[in-house]
Formats: C-alpha cells, sequence, structure tokens
C-alpha cells in the first residue's frame, strides 16, 4: 500500500518559505540601532512584532507602539524589495498542488507583511492563510494552527506543519501536527513527532505523508439480537458504519450472520466466532485468535495490517449480563462489598479474555480490547471499586473514553440504554443509565472518543421503526499509531 500523502501541509511563511528571517533580522537591527547577538535570537526570531517591539521598548525607553510601526515599515519594505523564497519551497508547493493536498501560510508576522510575500509566491497557492491579526494568541500558542486547521476542514494529527524556529514547532506540536523542521537561522533539535532537515529540497508530498501518524479508528457494537427487533435494520447498522468513519468494528450479539453480511454489504474483511462475536476491518486481517467456536459470552480476536509493517490486534468480548451490578445498586440497594462480590462470572471471563490477549501478542503490536462488558467502570463510580475494568487497567489497557472525557460527572458517557428511560418490568422505574461498553487499548495514542446513537430512538417497546437499530449506544475511539 503506497503511503498517502498528509490531509493538509500548513507552512510558516518567514525563513521556512521565504527567506524573511534575514530580512526581518536587518529590520529589528536598524530599529535597535545596534547589531544583534545570538543572545537577541529568542525575542526576534519567530515572534510576532509587539513581542520584539515591547522587548526594544523595554531597553531603549521608547514607547511600544512607535517601535511597532516602525518595525512594520522596515520590514515590509525589505519584504517588497528583497524576498527570495527558500530553496525547495516552490517546487513542494506546486508537487503539492499536484496531489491536491491543500496548504496553508501560518505566519506570526501581520496580515498586511503576509500578503505582500503570498502575492510574490502567488496566493493562489494557499487555500487559507492565518497572520498575527487572526487569533488572540499567536506562536507559541496552538491557535495559529488549530485556526488554519479549522479553515480547511483538516484534522491537526492528519497534517504536517513546516517551520524554522524552535517558537514556531512549540506552536505547531501543541496543536497536535507533525512537524517538519527546517531550521534557519537557530538550529532545532530532533523529537518524536518531529523531522529534522536542512532544506526543502527533495521534500514530497509521499515522505511529507510518512511523518503523519496512520490513524485507525475503531467501534464497538452490540447489535442487539444481531439487530432483529428493528425492521430493515440490516440497511441501517451499513449506514451507521459508514457515517461513522470507522475501520474497525468489534461486534456482538452478532446474531450469527451479520459479520460475514455486513463486510460482504462494504466490501471488508471480517472475522466471525461462534454466534455472537464478529470483527469488521477495511483492512486485511492476517491473524484470527480465539476460540472460533466460542459461546455466548467470550473473546475473539483479530490481527489487522493498518500499512506496511503497521499492525493492531483487536479483540471483542461479550461478558455474561446477569447479575446486573447497576441494577443491585439502584433497586436492591447493595453495599461495595456483595456488589464486587457479584462481579465473579464477569471477572473470571475477562481474565479469560486478558490471559488469551497476553498468548497472541506480539511486541510492537498495539492491542485494542472493545466489548459489552455488562458492568460499570471503577473510573465512573469511585464508590465501588468494580473489578472486570480494574483488572484490565492492570493489565494495561487504558480506558478510550476516559483518557478523552476524564470527568464522568461532564461526560458519563452511558451506553446503556438509548431506548430503556425505564425499567421494562412496568414499574415506571427510572432505568439505570450507565457506561458498560468500552473502548479500551495499550500501545497508541486517542485522539478522540465518544459515544454514538444516531436519530432519536423511540423507547421500548416501540423501536421497530428506530434508524438507531440496538439497545446500546455504540462508542467510536480514534487512535494515532506509532510513527516507528
Amino acid at each position: 500500500m503506497p503511503t498517502l500523502p498528509p490531509q493538509a501541509v500548513l507552512f510558516d511563511m518567514d525563513g521556512t518559505l521565504v527567506d524573511t528571517e534575514r530580512l526581518w533580522w536587518e529590520a529589528v537591527e536598524q530599529v535597535a540601532g545596534r547589531p544583534l547577538t545570538e543572545a537577541d535570537q529568542p525575542d526576534v526570531l519567530g515572534r510576532p512584532v509587539e513581542h520584539t517591539a515591547a522587548w526594544l521598548g523595554a531597553a531603549t525607553g521608547r514607547p511600544a507602539t512607535d517601535l511597532a510601526a516602525e518595525l512594520h515599515r522596515e520590514f515590509a519594505e525589505r519584504v517588497r524589495t528583497g524576498t527570495v523564497p527558500r530553496p525547495g519551497a516552490l517546487e513542494l508547493l506546486d508537487a503539492l498542488a499536484a496531489a491536491a493536498v491543500p496548504t496553508a501560510l501560518v505566519t506570526a508576522s501581520p496580515r498586511a507583511v503576509a500578503d505582500v510575500v503570498m502575492d510574490a509566491l502567488g496566493a493562489g497557492r494557499f487555500a487559507a492563510s492565518v497572520t498575527a491579526d487572526d487569533t488572540a494568541r499567536t506562536k507559541p500558542a496552538p491557535d495559529p494552527y488549530l485556526a488554519a486547521c479549522r479553515a480547511l476542514g483538516v484534522e491537526p494529527a492528519a497534517c504536517v506543519a513546516v517551520e524554522d524556529t524552535e517558537t514556531g514547532v512549540a506552536s505547531a506540536e501543541a496543536a497536535g501536527c507533525a512537524v517538519l523542521a527546517v531550521p534557519s537561522l537557530a538550529p532545532i533539535g530532533a523529537a518524536p513527532g518531529r523531522t529534522v532537515r536542512d532544506s526543502l529540497v527533495g521534500v514530497t508530498p509521499q515522505s511529507l505523508g510518512r511523518m503523519v501518524a496512520p490513524v485507525l479508528t475503531v467501534m464497538s457494537w452490540n447489535l442487539w439480537l444481531g439487530g432483529s427487533k428493528v425492521d430493515e435494520h440490516r440497511a441501517k447498522q451499513l449506514k451507521v458504519i459508514l457515517e461513522s468513519g470507522a475501520d474497525v468494528v468489534g461486534l456482538q450479539e452478532t446474531g450469527g450472520t451479520a459479520a460475514q453480511e455486513l463486510a460482504e454489504a462494504l466490501g471488508w474483511h471480517h472475522h466471525r466466532a461462534g454466534e455472537n462475536l464478529g470483527v469488521l476491518s477495511r483492512h486485511p486481517i492476517t491473524a484470527r485468535f480465539g476460540d472460533p467456536d466460542v459461546g455466548f459470552y467470550g473473546a475473539a480476536g483479530v490481527r489487522i495490517e493498518v500499512a506496511p509493517g503497521r499492525e493492531v490486534d483487536v479483540w471483542t468480548v461479550h461478558l455474561h449480563y446477569t447479575p446486573y451490578g447497576p441494577y443491585e445498586s439502584a433497586f436492591d440497594g447493595l453495599p461495595a462489598a456483595e456488589l464486587i462480590a457479584h462481579e465473579g462470572v464477569r471477572l473470571a471471563q475477562m481474565r479469560d479474555a486478558l490471559e488469551r490477549i497476553g498468548r497472541s501478542a506480539r511486541d510492537g503490536v498495539p492491542v485494542v480490547l472493545v466489548g459489552d462488558f455488562n458492568c460499570p467502570s471503577h473510573l465512573d463510580r469511585p464508590d465501588v471499586e468494580w473489578p472486570v475494568t480494574r483488572a484490565a487497567e492492570e493489565a494495561g489497557l487504558r480506558d478510550s473514553y476516559r483518557e478523552v472525557h476524564p470527568d464522568p460527572a461532564a461526560a458519563p458517557g452511558h451506553t446503556w440504554s438509548p431506548i430503556h428511560p425505564v425499567h421494562e418490568d412496568g414499574s415506571g422505574r427510572p432505568e439505570p443509565q450507565d457506561r458498560i461498553d468500552y473502548v479500551l487499548h495499550r500501545g497508541l495514542t486517542v485522539r478522540d472518543a465518544r459515544t454514538l446513537v444516531t436519530g432519536e430512538p423511540r423507547p421500548w417497546p416501540d423501536v421497530a421503526d428506530n434508524d438507531w437499530p440496538s439497545d446500546h449506544a455504540a462508542v467510536l475511539t480514534t487512535f494515532a499509531l506509532p510513527t516507528g
């Protein structure tokens, strides 16, 4: 599979695309009335005009506003008469245009100066531009790069920022972008997620693409007896999966045939385990794990190849639903010790799944475990040390939803149940709403995590016409894979 280019490339201006760092340095020397030294670099390079003007004002006693205006005039005059593209800059811009990769200019210079430079380079080369005038905070804050990503409609993690100063690098990395650093006047050290080169000569869209961490979006979804309670459930399931953007779906309650039928309709790969579990993957499945004849409860896994040399193990698990802790807590008032004691069956099933995961694991291959655990998390109810999720945590698996939403009060993430506002025994008691479906991981970086329910499902039993063909919410997590 060839390397894909990034979703977008975001360019700093001064010293990166054009040789204006030298012009800026000369302008500051002119206004300062003295030669600058290496000690002056932190207050000159990559800084907005206002910062440098305030720095000069503190040293000279002159008003910062007057100094800023003078710096603008000196620099703008030099830009108009002395703009020189950096080596390889125009060739890279042309190659990105040919590959249909959008670009943006992201600079700490004012709009008036940026417009002059863009005219010199060809304003049509850039789909967007962000200057010091466009955000409340400029570099090293992440605001300029975040604004550029919003303007282009792309995720920072899928973009490469090209910078020449430590200040600019800090801004891009704080926004979540991969960074190509091409130092102009001051050196920049290597770091994870950062590539350092002497120039832009020879840089291609494909080489930039290799700097972006591959992204994998994983969904956990209990189909609710295959979806059989809802009319046209297979078509509705397909619509949910396609619109979710998921790359891999761990299924529970497949009704035997759902994994195969969905995979055939999607044109994806799949693994079926027993009558209840399945995995769908748009990426090739290179290995299958677990008992292929697993019962209604248990675990099954696959290894998928996301890209050449980049594999991920994905497991789906379904744990027994009785006794159900939230009912025992809400309806029976059982204390924490008894609630924990009643988790024995699920805990044994989780430990069996974790043992299987451990046996199949391979060094350097990340692991994702999804599923309907049928129990709350110890991260959500600190008054009860729920042992099933604790066991997974002790095995090194992290809860992706709680990484993104650490406060359970602000983001409860309930997955049970979008169709049961009241208990179905006819008593009228409110149904306990809990997070019992999970996407756990080891060895990945979480970019986003959310629960998913489409439409406005009607409550049980009037569910046949629901757009959402399940009694659980799905959980959807986007991961960045290791770049090594």
